[in-house]
């Protein structure tokens, strides 16, 4: 061989070496930070059960009260409902909580009942972190064109409202009950759009959505959607051109510290381009929301970021191929 070629050579072997290297430093790295998420997670759900027990020792104290058969309730309910369903209850849990009088409680169960929601506070505040963490890892590039997460499940946010300012006042009052309609919009490719955004409460937690928001007076969710497509997006069709819904969602949810109840009826529409005109965001989507892209079917089901619906990299499919069946679909 001659000295190039062994240069070559050896430069080669040095480039391979470095990307194993590098690969074997990220699994390790991604295998403690998986290890990491199921720890907070099971230290979450022990802290979550720990202030159900608490609740409904603070249910059997109040008695015959008013407050005490629906803070039972809620407490069993939460332990028993599915995963998927956890949030929503955990949340109505906070909030039944935060409208207590504390005053009446014995000193020794208040103070048991605040070390509780305190160690809820931060036992989700340590796991969404640690999601945070193997997230950002598990979307590098390399990690994922190696699949180096192999079939470990993508770590969620669990996301309920934080008791603090203002949430006891709010508390006693039921979740805002809120009518939506969305936009599955898909381009000339069949990519969908989504919006990213966070809470103002939470801006370490973002998320991604479709097109579309809350029913004003006087319209229906068909209506609604096509006022936010064209004031999110631009986009102006007929309402015929919506075609659905295709979906129902129910969300229980918090953002900037109000919750709300709400129906959303998800429609199927096709956009004459990618063109995306965001000057008719109002001041709070301006400040909200961050950024805008055209996904594909394969980008979302591999993406490790948090999506509504959730299942949207599945449901997707069957749309962009035979398009609706007629079927509206209930999805979470």
């Amino acid at each position: 061989m001659s000295p190039l070629e062994v240069l070559l050579s050896a430069l080669f072997s040095v480039v391979v070496l470095f990307v194993l290297a590098s690969c074997l430093l990220r699994a390790n790295r991604l295998d403690r930070l998986h290890v990491r998420t199921d720890a907070a997670s099971a230290a979450l759900l022990a802290a979550l059960d720990r202030r159900a027990v608490v609740a409904r020792a603070v249910a059997l104290h109040l008695g015959t009260d008013q407050d005490a058969e629906p803070l039972r309730a809620l407490a069993a309910h939460a332990e028993s409902v599915p995963a998927r369903e956890r949030e929503a209850a955990e949340n109505e849990l906070t909030h039944r909580l935060a409208g207590l009088r504390r005053d009446c409680l014995p000193a020794p169960l208040s103070a048991e009942l605040a070390d509780a929601e305190q160690r809820v506070i931060l036992a989700r505040r340590v796991h969404n972190d640690a999601v945070r963490s193997a997230r950002a890892l598990r979307s590098r590039r390399l990690v994922r064109w190696l699949r180096l997460a192999g079939n470990a499940p993508e770590p969620s946010y669990f996301e309920i409202s934080d008791p603090g300012p203002g949430l006891a006042e709010t508390a006693a009052r039921p979740p805002t009950k809120r009518q939506a309609g969305r936009v599955v919009l898909l381009d000339p490719d069949g990519r969908v759009l989504l919006f990213e955004a966070t809470d103002p409460a939470r801006p370490g937690e973002p998320f991604w959505f479709t097109p579309g928001g809350g029913v004003h007076d006087g319209e229906d969710p068909r209506a609604a959607a096509l006022r936010e497509l064209t004031e999110e997006t631009g986009t102006r069709l007929a309402a015929d051109e919506l075609v659905g819904p295709v979906w129902q969602r129910h969300a229980v949810f918090s953002f900037d510290g109000e919750t709300y109840a709400q129906e959303e009826q998800f429609y199927l529409a096709r956009a004459p381009s990618a063109r995306v005109r965001t000057t008719g965001f109002t001041a709070l989507e301006v400040a909200t929301v961050s950024r805008h892209r055209w996904w594909t079917e394969e980008e979302l089901r591999g993406a490790e970021v948090v999506v509504f619906p959730r299942q949207l990299g599945t449901l997707l499919g069957p749309l962009r191929g035979t398009g609706w069946d007629g079927v509206t679909r209930v999805v979470s």
